[in-house]
């Protein structure tokens, strides 16, 4: 058991790893959270469906394979970024239960899937309707860095610490993980809103970008476990330029509105 303090609620929480044992294998509270944001995800899939008009029936399978890609992906971004740790003991490679997801990997290679999947004139509603899912999916799965005790950040003061043992001892730091869970919340909310007055196709997905991509910018420079580059952080260095990109597609698409909405008078 290891404990987690929050001192500034004079909060002790008592956790392990491992959630409970089937046949002597342990089942990891890491895996069981993404295992309820997916299933999370599905059930908003399907409310959102009726929306755009979809079948919901038509989208279940895409959504089971993308998601398998999507956890392939993000275990082979980590892995490449970490390959020093894998080198010596490939089947290492295949053990996720304990972690090692990283999720711009998994948004990458989601993509490139739907991309090509779908047809061009059907790629933003599937892009649209998957957002919200998405980001409700990572506000359910980074709980499960909490119950590893990873993904936390540099030392603090500050009100929300958190406090935790490590091999150099006790120290209190930013709780990144709960950051991004609060983040993608609010994003997710964002999103449910806007799928329902959206005023073009690519809207909802591309608002995720913009808002996942600066929260996770600013997040990520906290963080003390990052993939690198040499000095450079990859999920920041990624999330700025996908920042720049989706800002630029919303300044686009807001001035082709103005512009329609002038001449149609």
């Amino acid at each position: 058991m290891n404990l987690i303090k929050f001192p500034s609620i004079n909060l002790e929480l008592y956790t392990s790893k491992i959630a409970f044992s089937v046949f002597g294998i342990g089942v990891y509270k890491y895996a069981i959270c993404i295992v309820l944001g997916a299933i999370l995800g599905l059930i908003f899939l399907m409310i959102n469906s009726k929306i755009i008009n979809y079948k919901y029936e038509d989208l279940i399978e895409k959504y089971v394979v993308t998601l398998i890609i999507g956890i392939i992906g993000a275990r082979v971004f980590f892995v490449l970024f970490r390959f020093d740790d894998y080198k010596n003991n490939l089947l290492q490679i295949f053990y996720i239960r304990d972690g090692g997801l990283a999720i711009f990997g998994g948004l990458i290679f989601g993509f490139l899937y739907l991309f090509l999947t779908y047809r061009k004139d059907k790629l933003f509603d599937i892009l649209d309707l998957t957002a919200p899912s998405v980001s409700i999916a990572q506000c359910i799965g980074r709980w499960g860095n909490f119950f590893n005790i990873e993904a936390y950040g540099t030392e603090t003061t500050s009100f929300l610490r958190m406090g935790i043992n490590t091999i150099n001892g006790y120290i209190e730091v930013h709780p990144t993980f709960l950051y991004e869970s609060i983040a993608t919340l609010l994003i997710f909310i964002v999103l449910e809103i806007i799928l329902r007055r959206r005023k073009y196709k690519g809207q909802v997905v591309i608002t995720y970008c913009f808002l996942y991509s600066a929260s996770r910018s600013v997040i990520e420079g906290l963080r003390v476990d990052s993939l690198m580059i040499g000095a450079f952080r990859v999920s920041q260095i990624l999330s700025i330029i996908v920042l720049i990109f989706s800002l630029i597609l919303i300044v686009k698409n807001s001035r082709k509105m103005s512009y329609e909405k002038t001449n149609k008078y």
